[in-house]
């Protein structure tokens, strides 16, 4: 419904020829698609909002388009959309541009919210203490000004890190705290996300079944609401969370769960052309088949999705991938 709004709304701006508007129009589409896991089209319409847009000249949109300004927000999407197209330094870059730019216009909803990003972009690309860092200061924004987006999201995230750091039964308090409060304030976007945090955290902890029971929610929540850019990370989790499970179930039919999970992930990534989702699903497939002895076919897979990177080598995934290469060698 949004894209299909967000589609019109570009419709009119093309036809007033107003490139103040494009910019608007552009960026509603954008972010929208990358929402629906259509990342590419979300860099093409994100970018060329950013195209148009000049600091000067659109800093007053804060005050017209419902307190975002189109810089920030659209740095701030941009920055996500790369990550998962397999470019983690260049979100970077983009999140730090969105940072300089609400620091320069001390506006707290938006600074609240570029830092919330910040500590997104840093949990994709799964550094703790970056991502607790802004998490907490992006929390201490919107506990000021009563920003209870920003509460929401910062406390989920603040969670995770704590989980990561070895604090994880205060780290699964937080991510319920977080998640309470995004959904008491209705805000449906990043829903699904959450719950796959929540479900990491559940199975750090050993509660399987309670993790599986977070996944099933999350995956309800994207055929319901069509919020798709986490969904091969939800399939690739759940196969995880089924080899850990000590149900019923015997090993064999488990085994065979979870494989099948990890494909479905490996295709939802290629489809959506989410290499960095890509290259987890396929991870685990390969760590799954390292078990099986088929260390060949693992290591095929594998090289061929480490190969197509070209940056982000320092971030977690990237060098457990090398790792998991050598082994497999």
């Amino acid at each position: 419904m949004a894209r299909e709004l967000g589609e019109q709304l570009l419709g009119l701006a093309q036809k007033e020829q107003d490139p103040t508007l494009r910019m608007e129009a552009y960026r509603a589409v954008g972010r929208t698609s990358f929402f629906l896991g259509e990342f590419g089209a979300a860099q093409a319409h994100l970018e060329q909002s950013l195209t148009l847009y000049d600091a000067q000249r659109h800093h007053s949109h804060v005050f017209l388009y419902g307190i975002e300004e189109p810089g920030i927000f659209g740095f701030s999407y941009v920055a996500l959309v790369l990550w998962h197209l397999g470019y983690p330094d260049q979100a970077l870059q983009k999140n730090e541009a969105a940072l300089t730019l609400a620091q320069e216009l001390s506006h707290p909803f938006s600074l609240a919210t570029a830092r919330v990003f910040a500590a997104l972009c840093h949990q994709f690309r799964r550094e703790r203490l970056l991502t607790q860092e802004w998490a907490e200061a992006g929390l201490i924004l919107a506990r000021e000004h009563g920003i209870s987006l920003g509460l929401g999201v910062g406390a989920v995230l603040q969670g995770w890190a704590l989980v990561e750091q070895g604090q994880v039964e205060e780290g699964i308090s937080q991510v319920r705290q977080g998640l309470a409060t995004h959904q008491a304030i209705g805000a449906g976007i990043f829903h699904s996300y959450f719950l796959a945090l929540l479900a990491e955290a559940y199975g750090k902890a050993g509660q399987a079944e309670e993790a599986l029971v977070a996944l099933a929610e999350a995956l309800t929540v994207v055929d319901k609401t069509g919020e798709r850019f986490y969904e091969a990370e939800l399939y690739r989790l759940k196969g995880e969370l089924t080899l850990q499970q000590s149900s019923v179930q015997s090993l064999a039919s488990r085994v065979s769960e979870a494989e099948g999970c990890f494909l479905k992930a490996i295709d939802i990534a290629r489809k959506q052309q989410a290499k960095s989702l890509e290259l987890r699903a396929v991870m685990s497939l390969a760590r799954l088949w390292q078990q099986q002895g088929k260390q060949q076919e693992a290591h095929t897979m594998l090289s061929e999705i480490y190969r197509w990177f070209t940056e982000g080598f320092d971030t977690k995934d990237l060098q457990e991938a090398q790792a998991l290469l050598d082994e497999l060698a």
